[in-house]
């Protein structure tokens, strides 16, 4: 999608983010109110510019949250002059280091074309993959967080047990065949197939992984993503003891709410206070 078709459909939505009550009230009434959108851009290296610092951020981001483990994980994102082509962490630097200078360049043959430091196998194999398959998503994000890599292993999705669950109703899928770290094209593809048209993907016995059309998606969908389960895990360890399930939220429900939370433009709203303090606290994600 263009960053053009973004906007527009950036303005489409911006009135699901503000409640009927607030847009009604005599106290703002007659007032422009402000709300941030993606921004638009007037030139490619522009653009460039700040797709590469909303990755750093996201990886200042998955540090702090604790989604780093060793070298594992990794978060791409398209870049705007060469489609086919993505930004990647460097392969063996910590997430709470990384600097937009930092990033390296892969194509969808996964080659390295701009850069000096090796890449992950595994990111590779899978973000080449993702990309490839879907045009319409320009960040993936993959890490191995505690919660997420332990509903892995169990024989369950997410399921709708709170609002912020929802996000993902009916539109999160599992890679069920684990074969070891991935490293292949091969198994790259199954991925990129049991991803579909999703927001998300569980890789059985491994972790998740999520898309967005933008950087701030992206993460967000992976945070709010390892928090879920994390609700989900300890849902079902204080169910136990009472001897009964978790309660879920209705379908016809679930569906209506993933309607008003797990829309595009909200996860990258979501992400924007998250930027705002990284790029003020870390002013270094774009050296």
């Amino acid at each position: 999608m263009s960053t053009t078709e973004q906007s527009a459909t950036a303005v489409e939505h911006a009135d699901e983010l503000v409640t009927e009550a607030v847009t009604d009230s005599p106290a703002v009434a007659g007032k422009s109110l402000y709300l941030p959108l993606p921004p638009s851009f007037d030139s490619v290296e522009e653009e460039r510019a700040n797709r590469k610092a909303k990755l750093a951020a996201a990886f200042r981001m998955f540090s702090r949250a604790g989604l780093d483990e060793g070298v594992a994980g990794h978060v791409t994102v398209r870049d705007p002059e060469f489609p086919d082509s993505y930004w990647v962490n460097p392969f063996g630097m910590h997430f709470s280091m990384i600097k937009s200078s930092d990033l390296v360049r892969v194509d969808h043959a996964g080659e390295v074309v701009e850069g000096d430091r090796a890449v992950n196998g595994a990111a590779v194999a899978i973000h080449c993959a993702v990309h490839s398959a879907r045009p319409d998503v320009v960040a993936a994000a993959h890490a191995h967080g505690p919660y997420g890599k332990t509903l892995s292993s169990l024989d369950m999705t997410i399921e709708p047990l709170t609002q912020d669950a929802c996000a993902f109703y009916d539109d999160i899928g599992t890679y069920t065949d684990y074969r070891g770290v991935v490293l292949s094209s091969e198994e790259g593809d199954r991925i990129a197939r049991a991803l579909g048209h999703r927001k998300a993907v569980i890789l059985r016995n491994h972790g998740m992984l999520t898309v967005g059309e933008t950087v701030d998606s992206a993460a967000w969908w992976f945070l709010t993503l390892e928090r879920t389960a994390q609700s989900q895990l300890m849902a079902y360890s204080a169910a136990a003891g009472l001897g009964s399930k978790p309660i879920q939220i209705d379908p016809h429900e679930a569906e209506a709410t993933r309607g008003q939370v797990g829309f595009e433009l909200a996860g990258w709203f979501q992400f924007q206070p998250i930027w705002e303090r990284i790029s003020k606290d870390a002013p270094d994600i774009f050296d």
